[in-house]
């Protein structure tokens, strides 16, 4: 059983620690984007090396109480804040941010876990190298909470997501010990790989103190088009079109449905829309090209052709940075929007590629039958994850559904599953989706996870309620 954070431990972390750490719990560390979930407190330390950060976990594990992990806050599944269960210690990562070393040779980069993502980008772009994580929250979301939740973003489709972008780790594991895994080798077959563990773990296996992350060149010219597509079925056909005419140039391939359109037109925040009327569905497409070749020409190519074929009916290509950067400015305020409506029940997942169009079609269906909602479907069609929204019919709020919430839910995750998908794409499980992993999860697997968890941290300190029950 775990405890509350007595006096006895505050005296013991009083002693390992600077005063410097101890940091006044404020309501931002107890609340998550969402507003699902609040937290009922605890004790919040900031850490400012590894060492610090091992005392701590050392003194929980003793003391057998547990231990919240807290990045940037940005996470939507509430892996963050602890609604119940003993007063927990939340070990805040805001103040370990340095960056290390920038290598453009090797093509990595060493940082803390703590470093805002933004600024990774940065510091890679002055070295003439992109680090290609890119999320709507990259201001805020911390390089150790993106490792922790295996973050996706818009370019998974041609760099992967942060388990393909990351070379190494250095971690502190439950019993307050610290492995030293931060390499820069792209090749150690040397038994387990730990990294890749703790990747995507939800800080339930240890604390991530700092990472190698790998770096590419920086394309020599980017372009993106907005494409207007017949249906979900027209997209994944343009998007074989963009693989066949442009390979791996095509860096991001995102889906927009009217209703996102629509929501930003209600609720801000103010966006321009270059058409007239809004598409029921249309492709952001964005490409970044190299040896001399013009991305501008490569999008006009493929639209004529997609044109031809009958998959567009309309489009507009950048003609400059700030016009590309207009047309992403739809995509990525589309889930601000989205907030300021009010969802009845969100979910980030993910089918194979091929059955899109069918899980769209009978997931409205479906949803139609229960009630009248509004859906925004939208997200990232090159690699299968769908942000498939649900919301109240205009005029009235999420408040009033509660009572359908969980059964909107389950249609969605139901249908997910039956088609072979999963019921968490990029967002983790968090404390949100504890029962529906333990739902649809393979059972080989959830008892696998549960060996790992109970022989690294057998005392359970580490996000406890969080990933396995």
């Amino acid at each position: 059983m775990l405890n509350s954070v007595s006096d006895a431990l505050r005296g013991t972390l009083a002693k390992a620690l600077p005063a410097e750490a101890f940091r006044e719990l404020t309501p931002a560390y107890l609340e998550e984007p969402r507003g699902r979930y609040k937290g009922a407190g605890g004790l919040l330390l900031a850490p400012s090396s590894t060492q610090e950060v091992a005392a701590i976990v050392a003194a929980c594990n003793a003391a057998k109480v547990g231990v919240i992990p807290y990045g940037g806050g940005t996470g939507l599944v509430g892996g963050q804040v602890a609604e119940t269960g003993p007063m927990p210690v939340i070990v805040s990562m805001e103040r370990m941010t340095a960056i290390h070393d920038v290598n453009p040779v090797e093509n990595v980069l060493v940082c803390e876990a703590g470093a805002i993502l933004q600024s990774v980008q940065d510091a890679a772009d002055q070295v003439g190298r992109v680090f290609p994580l890119t999320l709507a929250s990259q201001g805020s979301a911390r390089i150790g909470g993106n490792l922790a939740t295996n973050a996706g973003g818009v370019n998974v489709l041609r760099y992967g997501n942060m388990r393909d972008l990351c070379l190494g780790l250095e971690a502190v594991l439950p019993d307050g010990s610290t492995w030293n895994g931060l390499t820069p080798l792209r090749k150690n077959n040397t038994g387990y790989d730990l990294r890749h563990l703790l990747i995507g773990a939800e800080g339930t296996l240890g604390i991530i103190t700092a990472a190698s992350l790998k770096l590419f060149p920086k394309p020599e010219g980017v372009g993106a088009a907005l494409m207007v597509v017949n249906d979900p079925q027209a997209a994944l056909d343009l998007l074989a079109l963009a693989g066949e005419q442009l390979g791996q140039q095509v860096s991001a391939f995102e889906l927009i449905n009217h209703m996102g359109l629509d929501f930003l037109k209600e609720t801000g925040p103010e966006t321009r829309v270059p058409f007239e009327a809004a598409p029921e569905w249309m492709v952001l497409v964005d490409v970044g090209t190299f040896g001399g070749a013009d991305p501008e020409a490569a999008l006009e190519t493929l639209f004529a052709e997609a044109l031809e074929r009958g998959l567009v009916s309309d489009g507009m290509i950048a003609q400059s940075l700030a016009q590309r950067q207009e047309f992403w400015n739809i995509r990525e305020n589309i889930p601000e929007a989205n907030r300021r409506v009010g969802s009845v029940s969100s979910h980030d997942i993910s089918v194979p590629i091929t059955r899109i169009p069918e899980f769209i079609q009978r997931g409205g269906q479906a949803l139609a039958q229960l009630g009248e909602f509004r859906i925004n479907c939208f997200g990232h069609v090159g690699d299968g994850n769908l942000h498939y929204n649900v919301f109240p019919p205009k005029g009235r709020n999420r408040t009033d559904f509660e009572a359908e919430r969980s059964k909107v839910k389950e249609i969605v995750h139901d249908l997910t599953h039956a088609l072979g998908g999963s019921i968490s794409a990029e967002h983790g499980i968090g404390r949100l989706k504890v029962g529906d992993l333990q739902k649809y999860g393979d059972p080989s697997k959830l008892a696998a996870m549960r060996a790992i968890k109970a022989g690294l941290d057998p005392n359970g300190i580490m996000n406890p309620g969080a990933v396995v029950r």
